[in-house]
């Protein structure tokens, strides 16, 4: 089997080439950029499947590059950011964080855990699944919503319908990061990943994210998709 090809992109030499080494010492296949000139050209170049992406860069800043190259492909995005706001990468469809400073050995159970569900749904459904004017299609991995596409993450699809396909369950954050992520280890479980992504669904899917009708927060413990959205397949 291929190994994953990685794109690191960070400004600080030391960093870059601190995860560039012990990526490679796993068998990755590396190649990284200082700024966002070079990493697009190498990311057009590459086909990389994971960016490891630093949030401040010379000549534009991470946020804006996620956005430009998520809208070629549907890489999966890593954000290293700081502690100051650690969620604005998961704003712009990174499908994880890792704040700086980092260990080494929780940036690779991330990796593997952001790599574990690339181009993956547990246990598909082939059937669609429409509440009223929702229409999930599991095997286009596509999202309508009156009729419309809706552009979603491959990891933003992933939560969705996980939450979708079992309405009325309540989901501890814990068993989605296990569920959806992948993350087996109770170290690295963090319910603002959780958080910030239902937010980015709920800007997409609810006619008022701050009163939601598809996705329901369950105080405590974490989210469930409503039970009362009428279901026709």
């Amino acid at each position: 089997m291929t190994s994953a090809k990685i794109l690191v992109v960070d400004d600080d030499p030391a960093i870059r080439n601190l995860i560039s080494r012990y990526l490679s010492q796993q068998n990755y296949q590396i190649e990284v950029a200082a700024d966002g000139k070079t990493a697009l050209k190498v990311f057009e170049q590459f086909n990389p499947d994971l960016v490891i992406l630093d949030l401040n860069l010379p000549d534009t800043t991470g946020l804006a590059l996620c956005r430009e190259m998520q809208n070629q492909t549907h890489v999966l995005i890593l954000m290293l950011t700081s502690e100051q706001d650690p969620k604005l990468g998961l704003k712009e469809g990174a499908d994880d964080f890792v704040t700086k400073p980092f260990d080494l050995e929780e940036l690779s159970l991330r990796i593997k855990a952001v790599l574990k569900r690339r181009m993956s749904v547990p246990n598909l459904d082939p059937q669609n699944l429409t509440y009223r004017d929702l229409i999930i299609d599991p095997n286009r991995r596509e999202v309508y919503l009156k009729g419309e596409l809706v552009i979603f993450s491959a990891l933003e699809f992933n939560l969705l319908y996980c939450l979708a396909s079992k309405p009325g369950r309540a989901w501890k954050r814990a068993e989605l990061l296990q569920k959806v992520w992948g993350f087996e280890d109770d170290s690295i479980e963090d319910g603002r990943v959780i958080d910030v992504h239902i937010g980015q669904i709920r800007k997409k899917i609810e006619p008022d994210p701050k009163n939601p009708f598809f996705i329901l927060t369950v105080r405590s413990v974490g989210y469930r998709f409503s039970s009362e959205a009428r279901l026709s397949l």
